[in-house]
C-alpha cells in the first residue's frame, strides 16, 4: 500500500476494517529530512491525512494510534519532558510530526475519531536502518571486526543526550496504549533516562573484540542538533502500567550481534 495514494489507503481500510490501526508509516530519518524536506512533509503529513480521511469517509469506528516523535519538543528548558510542555521543534522532521499531532487533534474533536497520540523517543533494535546512530555504530564495529575497514569508527556529535528504548519495549507500550490509553490524549513513550551519544558508543566499544579509535566525521554532523531529549513516562505508566524492562546495554549487545551475523 502506498500511504500517499488515498484510494489505496481507503480500499485496504474499507476491506479489512481493523479494530485497531497502528499508524507507523513515516519518513523518520532526521538526516534524510534535511536532505529531502519535501518527501518528509509529504509522507508524514499527507500520508497521515489519507489515513484520517479514509476513516472519516468509511464511517466506522476503529481506534487509531498515531505515532509522533519526542523530537517534537525540540529545544526545551527542563527535563524530563512532560506531554503538556511547549513544543519547540528543532528540525524539519520534528515540524512534520507536530503538524501530524495537531491535525489528529482536529479530527478527534471535529469527527470523533478515536485517536490516541504518541510521542515516541529514540527506539533501537536489530535490523534498524544504519542511518540511525546506534545501528550505524554497531554496523561499523562489526565491519571493523570482520576486517572490512580500518579500526576507526566515524561519529558525529557525541555530546547530544538521547533517550534510547528497545523496540520490544516500544511494541509493548503501543499495545498497552491502544487498549488502555485515553482517547484524544498524547503519551510519551521512552526509557525516561537520556544518555549522551558518547556513553552509548562506549557501551558498544566495550563489547567489541578489537581496540577502535574514534574519529569525528563532519558529514555526520547536522545543521542543528537538540542538546537533550528526555521524557517523563509517568503519564503512560499511570494509564497502562507500562514501563521499560530491557536495559540499554542488552539492546546494544543484541544489535551488535545482529550486524556481526549479517557479515557472515
Amino acid at each position: 500500500m502506498n500511504i500517499l495514494n488515498y484510494n489505496e489507503v481507503f480500499q485496504i481500510i474499507n476491506e479489512e476494517r481493523p479494530e485497531y490501526i497502528f499508524h507507523l508509516a513515516a519518513q523518520s530519518s532526521i538526516s534524510l529530512a534535511w536532505e529531502n524536506p519535501e518527501l518528509t512533509a509529504d509522507v508524514n503529513i499527507n500520508g497521515s491525512l489519507n489515513i484520517l480521511e479514509a476513516i472519516k469517509n468509511i464511517k466506522y469506528d476503529p481506534k487509531l494510534l498515531m505515532i509522533g516523535s519526542g523530537e517534537e519538543y525540540g529545544y526545551i528548558e527542563r527535563t524530563p519532558i512532560q506531554e503538556s510542555d511547549k513544543l519547540n521543534p528543532g528540525n524539519i522532521y520534528a515540524v512534520t510530526k507536530v503538524c501530524q499531532n495537531m491535525i489528529s487533534n482536529v479530527y478527534y474533536k471535529a469527527y470523533g475519531i478515536k485517536i490516541i497520540m504518541v510521542r515516541a523517543f529514540n527506539h533501537i533494535g536489530p535490523n534498524q536502518d544504519p542511518r540511525f546512530v546506534i545501528a550505524d555504530f554497531c554496523k561499523q564495529v562489526a565491519e571493523i571486526e570482520n576486517k572490512e575497514r580500518k579500526p576507526i569508527i566515524k561519529v558525529g556529535n557525541l555530546s547530544a543526550k538521547r533517550d534510547f528504548l528497545d523496540v520490544r519495549d516500544v511494541v509493548r507500550a503501543y499495545v498497552k496504549l491502544i487498549q488502555f490509553g485515553k482517547i484524544g490524549e498524547t503519551y510519551n513513550v521512552g526509557r525516561g533516562a537520556a544518555v549522551t551519544i558518547e556513553e552509548a558508543l562506549n557501551i558498544i566499544l566495550k563489547h567489541s573484540t578489537m581496540k577502535i579509535e574514534i574519529e569525528i566525521d563532519k558529514n555526520k554532523l547536522r545543521p542543528l542538533d537538540v542538546p537533550i531529549i528526555e521524557p517523563s513516562i509517568e503519564k503512560i505508566f499511570s494509564a497502562t502500567g507500562w514501563k521499560p524492562i530491557i536495559s540499554l546495554e542488552e539492546s546494544i549487545v543484541d544489535i551488535l550481534e545482529y550486524w556481526r551475523k549479517i557479515k557472515l
